[in-house]
């Protein structure tokens, strides 16, 4: 089997996530190319080499820059803070090597449109970690929707509802625009939009109606080795410091085939631990999501007579029949987070490959029309307005 050196930038939750699909893969999937583990980034006071003794690298490295160039590396996994994820993907890109990188890809539009334009012209493969498209439910709803067992679209209604961001959780670097570009809509509306485009065929052409809200302002800084805030916990001391990000965003938007939609993402939304779903209706069907019962989809046939018309659950588990499930357990033997990210490895294998993935890759191009739309809806909530999409590139 022919082999590929992985080299992952960053650490964190992130890479705990990704350091296990590269070590799962090939043990569950026969991909084309089989990912080795090469070598393991992070800050000196991160400690790398004890992550990579514990997750399985063979080396840990402090020099990003020399380990994105070596000739021994042949593909780059970026799992730091958003406002790290350029300089390593276009380094990556100019040594002509495939790039898995984080979403959303960059802290800034501009960042974004300048990675999606490199890769492009350069021609290298590249993957964005939207993990939600290789839940077997989803992927199964958008083979669905593509076989026209919906009908034409009319209304979609995305949500992405979490409640960790109490007052208790200090000033990470997720609360600060210089690192994350922004807050829950970034993390969190990034993953819908990408999700509904995904699963609908169609692109976002207008938003409106945006709201934006920092709910918690102020926050207690970080405190010992992780002051500048890119650990994902750590101590807090008494001084506070400003949230330079939203707390929730909502926004209403129209679809190219017309079909119009909400969105919703929250970090204080109580009760909610990781409520991320959709609801999408058409004229011959409608089709429903929610992360938390990741194996499930909803389902309703409006072809039906009307007396036997009716939601109905499809457990999407069965081998033979749902994508990705084959290559896990026994029907029902229900599969969790971690699996979404092997699924999307094993489909960037084929891809770098040659061969065609499960369902379609998230490239650095698909991941800016995302970024776009989250652009847009920014820019409707500062000046309450119309934003056509035509307006942000």
């Amino acid at each position: 089997m022919k082999t590929i050196n992985v080299a992952m930038i960053g650490q964190g939750f992130m890479g705990r996530s990704h350091s296990n699909a590269w070590g799962q893969v090939a043990k569950f999937f026969k991909p084309p190319i089989k990912p080795v583990m090469h070598t393991v980034f992070g800050q000196s006071d991160e400690d790398p080499q004890a992550f990579a003794d514990n997750w399985g690298w063979q080396n840990a490295s402090t020099d990003w820059e020399a380990l994105v160039r070596s000739p021994e590396i042949g593909l780059v996994d970026i799992v730091t803070p958003n406002f790290m994820h350029a300089p390593p993907a276009k380094a990556a890109i100019a040594a002509g090597k495939p790039v898995a990188c984080e979403k959303p890809i960059a802290g800034t539009l501009d960042e974004a449109r300048e990675m999606a334009q490199t890769a492009n012209k350069a021609g290298v493969k590249t993957a964005v970690w939207f993990c939600y498209r290789r839940c077997p439910a989803v992927a199964l709803a958008h083979q669905m929707v593509r076989d026209g067992e919906i009908g034409e679209i009319r209304h979609v209604r995305a949500r992405y509802l979490q409640d960790w961001a109490d007052e208790a959780i200090p000033l990470l670097w997720r609360f600060d625009k210089n690192l994350a570009g922004s807050g829950a809509h970034g993390d969190l509306n990034a993953h819908i939009v990408d999700m509904t485009r995904f699963v609908t065929g169609h692109e976002i052409t207008q938003i409106c109606g945006a709201i934006a809200e920092t709910f918690i302002k102020k926050r207690k800084r970080m405190t010992g080795v992780a002051a500048g805030g890119l650990a994902e916990s750590h101590g807090a001391g008494d001084e506070m410091g400003d949230v330079t990000v939203d707390d929730a965003v909502l926004f209403l938007a129209r679809f190219s085939n017309g079909a119009i939609a909400s969105f919703e993402a929250a970090r204080q939304a109580t009760g909610n631990q990781n409520r991320n779903g959709f609801e999408i209706n058409g004229t011959k069907g409608s089709l429903k999501f929610d992360f938390e019962r990741m194996n499930e989809l909803e389902y309703y046939d409006a072809r039906v007579p009307r007396r036997a018309q009716g939601w109905s659950t499809i457990m999407c588990t069965h081998g033979g029949d749902h994508p990705y499930v084959a290559n896990w357990w026994p029907d029902a033997h229900i599969i969790g987070y971690e699996h979404t990210f092997t699924n999307e490895a094993y489909d960037f294998l084929c891809d770098i490959d040659g061969q065609k993935p499960t369902v379609p890759i998230p490239t650095f191009e698909d991941a800016y029309q995302t970024q776009r739309v989250l652009e847009a809806a920014l820019l409707s909530a500062q000046e309450q307005r119309f934003v056509d999409l035509e307006q942000v590139k």
